[in-house]
């Protein structure tokens, strides 16, 4: 494993475990997946390095935080834990409430990271960032961060913290580069963390899935990417994806991570369906890209143009309807 120089009392992973399938119905994992495939996924990830955890209060209303913390166990203190407030009315005292319970459900008496997990449009930053900095105050949260915020919204936040935020949790793939714009280059020059959700774009990249493959679980099946013309124009992605693999004897997934953390400010927090799903994804922070690889996925990248907007909408209706 791979690790992030951020100036953090405990090392960050370039490879974490996402937990978002921890506890979720809409997953369709099952019941088994919950109560002993999780259990075993994030033992392992132990074992093999992965230090950063990213969970919610919203994964399954508090589920995947209290599987996540059951399966830490007594060796919590060797990670880097994240969890995210989702700022329904985010006064301070709500703010600080939120995460006692946040806390209770994990285990523990730190959260390493809290994140607001998306900008709340009537709530400003600084009334959400007292309760953050009281928080930090009595030492129940390390460092703070955000998601999903845009760049100028990210420096109002630590403008009101006073402090740090340290982080944006933001989709990054070779599907959505939009965090190139701005966003990575802030990172990199101010000692931030991008921490790049759905790095796989939810398995697109992984080329498991064709026109006449798609997916069943209920996220997938309503993500515009997976609609058959989508996936037919993923194809050559996935094909240059294949190709740099075959030199690094390696999947289009584990490039398509590799991809993620080349930049110095990314970390990728994947999620895992099963154990040999996450030692895949652990593997993929030892591979060195070569410029011209990461330039072919880079060109690649910008010529998949999918359906997206009202004409996505419209021809999920018609595969929804079955036309």
């Amino acid at each position: 494993m791979r690790y992030l120089a951020a100036g953090t009392a405990k090392q960050i992973s370039r490879i974490g475990l996402g937990t978002w399938q921890f506890g979720s119905r809409e997953w369709g994992y099952g019941d088994r997946y919950a109560t002993e495939v999780a259990q075993t996924i994030v033992g392992r990830a132990l074992d093999l390095g992965v230090t950063l955890f990213d969970t919610a209060e919203i994964y399954g209303f508090g589920r995947s935080e209290r599987i996540l913390g059951k399966a830490l166990g007594d060796r919590r203190d060797s990670v880097y834990l994240a969890t995210k407030i989702f700022p329904l009315m985010p006064i301070a005292p709500v703010v600080e409430q939120r995460a006692v319970a946040s806390a209770d459900r994990l285990g523990t008496v730190r959260l390493d990271l809290y994140q607001v997990h998306q900008p709340n449009p009537l709530v400003r930053d600084p009334t959400i960032m007292r309760g953050m900095s009281a928080l930090q105050r009595v030492g129940l949260v390390g460092d703070v961060g955000v998601s999903n915020y845009s760049l100028r919204r990210w420096q109002a936040a630590e403008d009101a913290l006073g402090s740090r935020v340290l982080s944006n949790q933001v989709r990054y793939n070779l599907v959505d580069r939009s965090a190139e714009r701005d966003l990575l280059p802030y990172a990199q020059a101010r000692d931030r963390v991008v921490i790049a959700y759905s790095p796989l774009a939810q398995g697109l990249l992984a080329g498991r899935y064709t026109r006449d493959s798609r997916p069943g679980n209920r996220v997938r099946a309503a993500n515009p990417l997976f609609l058959p013309d989508n996936l037919e124009r993923a194809a050559a992605l996935v094909s240059v994806l294949r190709e740099v693999g075959e030199a690094h004897s390696a999947t289009p997934a584990q490039i398509a991570l590799a991809w993620v953390i080349h930049h110095p400010a990314v970390v990728a927090i994947p999620g895992a369906s099963s154990v040999e799903q996450l030692e895949s994804n652990v593997a993929a922070a030892d591979i060195d890209l070569t410029d011209d690889e990461y330039a072919a996925l880079q060109a690649a990248s910008s010529r998949f143009r999918p359906v997206t907007g009202p004409a996505a909408v419209t021809r999920m209706a018609r595969v929804r309807l079955g036309r």
